[in-house]
């Protein structure tokens, strides 16, 4: 995915570059506040390059599980810079509207530069496609950039009606419907990344169903302290102590158990621990995890 990032981070700089310029020549707000998206997406891009890069460095004596949640801090920052941006766009579009007079837009400009804007969004966010389902950074450049092109699309449809019927102040309007577009497709990513950053339990894991499972293998009397949290934007975690009063059941139920938990749930990163519930004298060994706020 190295090379999808490359790509799209050139192809985008330098249409955030042309686009400015031309966005200030015509006085185009609605260029303007696409520009100031697709830098936002330029950032959100180098972040998630650098924080896919750290995520292939090996756990050291300081950082034992890698830094593969990287990635997750880069998808926060990421949605943190666009909602910034959404606020500029919004501030400058209302003073433009209550603004005396709307300034004169070259509409056949504008057309164009947004032309070019939905052809290099749109090749930009097909390098992310075949990844997005299952990588959120991954997910999270796919939709900035598919939304982008769609935003492009919307500046090209509203200079086609501002040059029929010369209704200036379609530019301020049609950057308001670009920061909600931006809203809109930013807030979802900024509540996950959020919750993976407080080690919630990633989207399309249920902890009733892991625990139903659990539950269910042979041997296994109780579950205690379960968690399951999220390594990075495409590897999660489980810790639990599966109560087994017959004995230990061997290494090998423990890594057909593993096994299993990663096809069914897609959680790679699983460490067991067998508790029979007393030690070899007999005496009872109840664990201190047992009666605690785990699940």
């Amino acid at each position: 995915m190295t090379k999808a990032f490359a790509i799209g981070i050139v192809l985008n700089l330098g249409f955030v570059i042309i686009e400015t310029g031309f966005g200030f020549w015509t006085n185009s707000l609605a260029l303007l506040a696409d520009a100031s998206h697709n830098f936002g997406d330029v950032i959100g891009l180098v972040l998630a390059w650098g924080a896919s890069a750290l995520m292939q460095r090996k756990p050291s004596a300081h950082f034992t599980y890698g830094l593969g949640s990287s990635t997750i801090l880069a998808a926060l920052a990421n949605a943190l810079l666009l909602l910034i941006a959404v606020s500029g766009i919004v501030w400058v579009a209302t003073e433009r509207l209550i603004g005396a007079a709307q300034p004169e837009i070259n509409q056949n400009i504008v057309i164009w530069v947004a032309a070019v804007g939905i052809v290099i969004n749109t090749a930009t966010a097909m390098l992310f496609h075949s990844r997005q389902k299952h990588d959120l950074n991954a997910r999270a450049a796919f939709l900035h950039m598919a939304a982008d092109a769609g935003v492009s699309l919307g500046v090209v449809i509203a200079a086609f009606i501002t040059r029929s019927t010369h209704w200036n102040w379609l530019d301020p309007i049609v950057s308001l419907v670009i920061a909600g577009v931006i809203f809109g497709g930013t807030w979802g990513l900024f509540r996950q990344s959020l919750k993976l950053a407080l080690h919630a339990v990633p989207e399309g894991v249920t902890v009733d169903a892991v625990k139903t499972y659990l539950g269910a293998l042979r041997g296994v009397a109780t579950i205690h302290d379960l968690h399951i949290w999220a390594m990075s934007t495409t590897e999660n975690a489980l810790t639990a102590h599966l109560v087994m009063p017959h004995g230990h059941p061997g290494d090998r139920f423990i890594a057909e158990t593993a096994n299993e938990i990663e096809r069914r749930f897609r959680i790679g990163h699983v460490t067991l621990q067998i508790e029979t519930g007393s030690d070899q004298s007999g005496s009872t060994m109840p664990c201190k995890q047992a009666q605690g706020h785990c699940a």
